[in-house]
């Protein structure tokens, strides 16, 4: 399975005490395959620099691209299905990767439930952990 993980999931799923901690360390792990680009870096960099710290947020975006399950795409079109322009760069990325999902609690992305080209599922993180059947 392929993912594409939008910056609100990976940002409460770092801290070890979270209850969400189980989507970061399945990531780290291996479990699943993701896509990742620059723009989500940098936006992964930013967030997770203003929220937590500027050296954790270091620490994620020079770990990441170098898991063996991670896969860099470079989208070269931009489909701008979803109004908020700055989650667009998630939906070019999960085609440039054909992801099978995006994982986001954002609504901003349920407008693609009644996009049918091209075709981009999303799940919350709930619906991922019951597919991975994590306890």
């Amino acid at each position: 399975m392929i993912l594409v993980i939008d910056t609100n999931c990976l940002l409460v799923s770092i801290p070890k005490l979270s209850a969400t901690r189980w989507l970061f360390d399945a990531l780290k792990s291996g479990i699943f395959e993701f896509g990742i680009s620059t723009e989500i870096l940098e936006e992964y960099e930013a967030v997770i620099g203003g929220f937590y710290s500027p050296n954790l947020a270091t620490n994620v975006v020079e770990l990441l691209p170098n898991l063996d399950n991670a896969i860099w795409v470079t989208p070269f079109y931009r489909w701008n299905l979803i109004s908020d322009q700055d989650d667009n760069k998630f939906v070019d990325c999960a085609l440039a990767c054909q992801a099978d999902y995006i994982v986001t609690h954002d609504k901003h992305f349920n407008v693609l439930s009644s996009i049918t080209f091209p075709k981009v599922n999303i799940l919350t993180m709930q619906e991922l952990k019951d597919i991975l059947a994590i306890s």
